[in-house]
């Protein structure tokens, strides 16, 4: 696409504004129909929601958690344009493209490893005092 055209289809107008929402629909609808980790992402939320729900986190926790189960999609979401890029360019088995998809996903599990220790943090003392509570009914 040569400047000039590219300008053209910047032009900023309220129709073009709306059509972003739709080609960020479709990004994310890719990721979810045809990524196995952005599934794995999907059903992490609704443990940490449902956690979160059930163990009525303070506000904090609920801002940290929302945080980290974004940040983890954003970088999925990331990973997933890099290895189209990376295939668009090269369909042989080069030694940069590996590096660039493998770096690309080790993001992605770098900020996992992250949020997993974080919602431990979160979760793990309001589980065990459950655990306590529980134990100390009578049956």
């Amino acid at each position: 696409m040569n400047l000039e055209l590219r300008e053209k289809s910047k032009k900023k107008n309220i129709k073009r504004f709306f059509h972003s929402f739709k080609n960020s629909y479709d990004g994310l609808s890719y990721a979810y129909r045809y990524e196995q980790s952005m599934t794995i992402h999907f059903l992490s939320c609704v443990i940490v929601l449902l956690l979160g729900w059930f163990l009525k986190i303070h506000i904090y926790e609920w801002i940290i958690c929302v945080f980290a189960l974004t940040l983890i999609a954003g970088v999925e979401l990331i990973n997933t344009a890099i290895e189209a890029t990376v295939d668009l360019v090269t369909e042989e088995i080069h030694p940069l493209a590996k590096i660039a998809k493998d770096t690309a996903s080790a993001s992605v599990g770098l900020f996992s490893v992250m949020a997993f220790v974080t919602f431990c943090i979160i979760f793990l003392p309001k589980l065990a005092a459950l655990v306590d509570i529980l134990a100390i009914l009578p049956r």
